[in-house]
This record gives C-alpha cells, structure tokens and sequence, in this order.
C-alpha cells in the first residue's frame, strides 16, 4: 500500500504508481505505508463499509417516520413516528463521530 505525500491518495499494489491518479504527483512522492497500518486499514474497510449503509438505512427510517407524522392517524402513531425518526437522526450522528474517529486512528478502509 501506498500513499502519496502530496494528496494522501492510496494506492494498493507492489509499487508506487508512476503518476498519482489524483493529483498527478510523480512516483517520488509516494511513500510506502507501514504494514500494520495498512492492515488495520484493509480490516476496517468492512466496518466503514457496514457504516455507511447502515446510515442509508437510517435516512429511510427518517422519511418514513416523516411520512407517518405527516398522516397525522393518532397521537400514538405520531409519538412512535416522531420518536423513530429522532433515534434515526441520532444513530446518524453517532455513525458520523465513529467514521472520524475511523478516520484519525488510520482506520479509513481501502
């Protein structure tokens, strides 16, 4: 694995590309990332992975809940919608502080 020192653009194989898909940055500006690192960043890519569709699944919990508080049946309904929909966005943002903290232990996936 390696990242270049210019974008910090990874890149997985033997050796360093000779241009940097992303910013065009020579082979020199790559520097090969330690193993363990590398490691834990190919372990986590599941765990981001699971993640990121498990807010998709939340933004789906919202609007559903919305779609029930719009049809406005009965106080019950409402209260259980509404509460669906605050625990979504909560889960959201609780999935967003995980993935920064993801981020700066190196734990960002490949």
């Amino acid at each position: 694995m390696w990242k270049c020192t210019k974008c910090n653009f990874i890149v997985e194989g033997d050796t360093a590309p000779d241009v940097c898909p992303r910013c065009g940055a020579p082979k020199e500006a790559f520097e090969e990332v330690p193993a363990d690192v590398a490691d834990l960043a190919r372990r986590s890519k599941l765990t981001n992975t699971l993640h990121q569709k498990l807010t998709a699944l939340m933004d789906e919990v919202e609007q559903l809940a919305q779609a029930g508080i719009d049809d406005d049946l009965d106080p019950g309904c409402v209260k259980i919608f509404t509460e669906a929909k605050a625990f979504a966005d909560e889960m959201k943002r609780k999935i967003a502080a995980e993935i920064a903290v993801h981020v700066g232990k190196g734990k960002w996936g490949v």
